[in-house]
């Protein structure tokens, strides 16, 4: 049974306990707690929200009501019920903001004690979890992609949890997407903040599988990207080295591609352990940067193939692209990029919750900088690989 919370004083709300939600474990209630903490948080902002557009149009007809009365125009009595109706109106938003900020007070108060109690996967890279990592030996529930939040409620960020395995692939967007205080990020900046949230998620996506069940393979074929890739790279956690050029990129993408046909002709057999020698059975994760740059029409034609059918039988996209690069293949494209969540490597409101629909502002999952964890958890991760391995 979830823990059971302590005994609230007479006249305020019970205080909260990490995992205090339904569930077999107590990883699976944590889950649950925050998305319940996430629906909270949609319809107490949504009851917010209509509060005050009632109290809003109730104002504008109260006004409209004075304006049209004849009587109105005689002394001040027009002054006086416009100041009556706005009064009324003000009572109104701040009777709603009180609730509001009472249900966000007890958000706060329950993020502060499910924070620390999440699992690595779940846990922000701050997180003291991350100093004791361990390579599991289970698949975790979900992973940890960044934190949502509202302008009403800036104070309390909810994880944004994704479920493992992946159903739908990532794209990182590099564009020239402007930054919420209205400035717009130098391109180079952001392909390289694309590329960093990239491999940030892919060393998680590592870490959180046991040794040996996820591969992930990169292309990047102008070369552009070493610098962010060089955590990945350099502890040995890749496949193989970041695929290079368009004959790079059509290897890669044949040898996916085919572990791909393999194991459904495998499915639709009935036998989906009868598989060639050889053949990586793991899950698999292909981060392209810079796309299309080093596609041709077969590759890209690839690459949809991988997005559509690959998630089924274990292989992933992730994309760090601009997608105004390959507006040239006009609507070509447009079912790849639908088939992937849109993330971005810097706060952005694009990211609605299934409730309500309030659009949500999405922050990346990123290393606090100058930290080493990354590193120091590629190491494990590399460790365990070549134990696993030999």
């Amino acid at each position: 049974p979830p823990p059971a919370a302590p005994p609230a004083e007479p006249g305020r709300p019970a205080r909260p306990v990490a995992g205090d939600a339904t569930g077999w474990s107590l990883e699976e209630r944590l889950y649950n707690q925050v998305w319940g903490m996430f629906e909270d948080l949609s319809r107490t902002t949504a009851a917010y929200r209509s509060a005050v557009d009632f109290a809003d149009s109730r104002l504008e007809k109260e006004l409209d009501q004075a304006l049209s009365d004849p009587r109105s125009r005689i002394g001040g009595q027009g002054d006086a019920a416009r100041e009556a109706a706005r009064a009324r109106h003000d009572q109104l938003v701040a009777q709603a903001r009180e609730v509001l900020d009472r249900d966000v007070a007890q958000l706060v108060a329950e993020a502060e004690v499910v924070e620390p109690a999440l699992p690595a996967a779940f846990a922000r890279w701050d997180n003291p979890v991350w100093h004791a990592y361990r390579v599991p030996m289970e698949i975790p529930m979900a992973l940890r992609l960044g934190d949502l939040h509202l302008p009403e409620a800036d104070r309390v960020r909810i994880p944004l949890l994704m479920r493992l395995p992946l159903e739908r692939g990532l794209w990182i967007d590099s564009g020239r997407s402007a930054a919420l205080d209205g400035s717009v990020s130098d391109s180079h900046e952001t392909r390289r903040l694309g590329l960093e949230t990239a491999v940030a998620h892919a060393a998680r996506l590592l870490a959180v599988y046991p040794a040996g069940e996820f591969t992930v393979h990169v292309i990047d074929p102008a070369g552009s990207g070493a610098q962010p890739l060089a955590p990945l790279v350099q502890s040995g956690v890749l496949a193989a080295p970041p695929a290079l050029g368009a004959s790079g990129t059509a290897d890669v993408l044949a040898r996916l591609t085919q572990r791909v046909d393999l194991v459904q002709m495998a499915l639709r057999g009935g036998a989906p352990d009868a598989l060639p020698p050889g053949v990586d059975t793991s899950q698999q994760l292909l981060l392209v940067n810079d796309f299309p740059h080093g596609f041709d029409d077969r590759a890209v034609n690839q690459l949809r193939y991988l997005a559509d059918e690959g998630p089924a039988v274990g292989v992933h996209l992730m994309m760090v692209a601009d997608r105004e690069e390959s507006a040239g293949y006009g609507p070509l494209l447009d079912p790849l990029w639908r088939s992937l969540l849109r993330l971005t490597p810097v706060p952005d409101d694009h990211l609605a919750d299934p409730w309500v629909g309030h659009a949500w502002t999405y922050e990346p999952a990123l290393v606090p900088p100058g930290s080493q964890v990354l590193q120091q958890v590629l190491a494990q991760v590399a460790a365990a690989r070549r134990s696993w391995g030999g």
